[in-house]
């Protein structure tokens, strides 16, 4: 974080005052986490992913750092005085001189693993007080909890998503997924609100894909998720130019191709953005004029188209070949990028029937890429006989930044509470809420496996039946120490097998 609030007044304003609202009585509040509705259409399972990092990086490091082994007095003093500015009245903390006394957060976190697809309405975690004289923090944490853990679970769904659609045309097109691994990169840093989102969601996308230029992405990934670069690929690039790059050399592009290609990147693989000024021309002229010195490198150049619609600059205009009258002669927008490519340099039909770009070419689009388009543009190359893996796909802030916590209807509600010793099942139901999605579930929970792919929550329990279920919900968190975490291999094995 760029700034370090204090760590017991991480909350909205009205968390300050629930905890003298509660019954008289009060010792436990029981809370679920959970995805209860899909903003994206044929999306209805949400990847947990993001509550190890929250449970290690807030309710161990930052209440470690800026609480616990901060002078008591000057802590209390701190939180009295800035409430007494800003909400009025007295305010003696002896609440929070207790909780420094303790030593640690006195919560529960439970979790299923990292990397589970959720249904829809199923809990990802609950937390709950272990302690009655802090009934309080189960909910008082809630507003840092939404706020650090729905980016992380939304953008692995996303990059989910992706991977799965790509998988299936890679199948159909190529008759192997080889390579999926690398067709969607995280070029999203820039797009994000702050290096800590960037972060995040850079790691989620990592669950699914190595193709990334989100560098603090990987510092994430290793620094709550066992990864090391120096012994698996977490996330990997290439050398790439830009627009700045690409001006200096001025607008003689052949020129200035042939030193990238030959001087300065003489093997391996490297991408240029070739639209500075005009695509059709680097197409139709600039590549072909170092036709031979492409050929004859040991690697793959790959063009950057970087404005425009992507479908039309991939695919091309008339991407339907049925649709093109026998004696007119395309314009290079009315083939496409990839065409191009094939037209100069070639490549095989594969036993599926479909063309491959010779592998000394490629093509990478990295602007406005949603996964609609992701889909169309795979559609349109397939309806002209071209393999979806003929090109990457640079994805950014409309992927991981278009996005909010209503996306996936991520909610912390309370269900159960303990009421002067006596079990006490709670839940909202509006009568307003027509369709019925702030509907919460009831008292305790366990989440249950019914086979492949059917799980279910099971509500209505208390401590004693919650006991009876081999509950996928597991302790990560407890008085103020983390459980073993899941590694990075470890979760993107568990999400691939699902």
């Amino acid at each position: 974080m760029s700034f370090t609030p204090p760590a017991t007044l991480l909350c909205d304003f009205y968390k300050i005052s629930h905890r003298e609202q509660y019954p008289a009585g009060t010792e436990t509040v029981y809370s679920t986490w959970i995805p209860r509705e899909s903003r994206i259409p044929g999306v209805d399972h949400v990847v947990q992913f993001g509550v190890q990092a929250f449970v290690e990086g807030f309710l161990v490091d930052y209440f470690n750092t800026n609480f616990f082994e901060r002078p008591e007095d000057d802590v209390v003093r701190e939180y009295t005085e800035f409430l007494e500015a800003t909400l009025g009245g007295v305010h003696t903390g002896q609440h929070i001189r207790d909780l420094h006394r303790l030593g640690y957060l006195p919560l529960e976190v439970k979790a299923v693993p990292e990397g589970t697809l959720v249904p829809l309405r199923v809990p990802m975690a609950t937390v709950e007080n272990t302690d009655p004289r802090f009934f309080w923090l189960t909910n008082y944490i809630e507003t840092l909890w939404s706020t650090e853990v729905w980016h992380s679970a939304t953008a692995a769904t996303i990059a989910h998503q992706y991977r799965t659609l790509l998988d299936a045309w890679a199948l159909k097109t190529t008759g192997s997924t080889a390579g999926v691994e690398f067709q969607c990169h995280d070029f999203s840093i820039r797009g994000m609100t702050s290096l800590d989102s960037a972060a995040k969601s850079g790691g989620a996308h990592m669950l699914s894909f190595v193709g990334s230029d989100n560098i603090p992405g990987i510092f994430h990934l290793q620094q709550y998720y066992g990864a090391d670069v120096r012994k698996e690929l977490v996330g990997t690039s290439i050398p790439a130019t830009e627009h700045s790059v690409m001006c200096a050399y001025g607008q003689d592009e052949v020129s200035s191709y042939r030193r990238l290609l030959t001087e300065v990147y003489p093997t391996g693989l490297v991408s240029v953005v070739s639209d500075t000024w005009d695509l059709w021309n680097v197409m139709t002229s600039v590549i072909p004029a170092l036709h031979d010195e492409i050929m004859q490198r040991d690697g793959k150049f790959v063009v950057r188209p970087d404005s425009g619609d992507p479908v039309d600059i991939i695919c091309g205009t008339w991407w339907d070949p049925k649709k093109i009258h026998p004696m007119s002669v395309p314009t290079p927008e009315n083939k496409g990028v990839v065409e191009l490519l094939w037209d100069e340099f070639g490549g095989e039909v594969n036993e599926q029937g479909y063309k491959v770009l010779d592998p000394h070419v490629g093509a990478i689009y990295g602007d406005s890429i949603t996964p609609q388009r992701a889909q169309q543009i795979c559609e349109r190359l397939a309806a002209k006989g071209f393999a979806s893996l003929n090109v990457v796909f640079g994805v950014g802030s409309y992927t991981y930044q278009y996005n909010t916590r209503d996306t996936f209807g991520f909610a912390m509600k309370s269900t159960w509470c303990k009421i002067n010793g006596q079990s006490v099942p709670i839940f909202k139901d509006p009568a307003t809420d027509v369709n019925k999605v702030k509907k919460s579930l009831k008292g305790r929970v366990a989440v249950v496996q019914h086979g492949a792919g059917r799980m279910t929550a099971v509500d209505g329990l208390d401590e004693e039946t919650e006991k009876l279920y081999d509950s996928l919900l597991k302790t990560v968190f407890r008085n103020g120490v983390p459980a073993r975490g899941q590694t990075l291999q470890e979760i993107r094995d568990l999400l691939a097998s699902q």
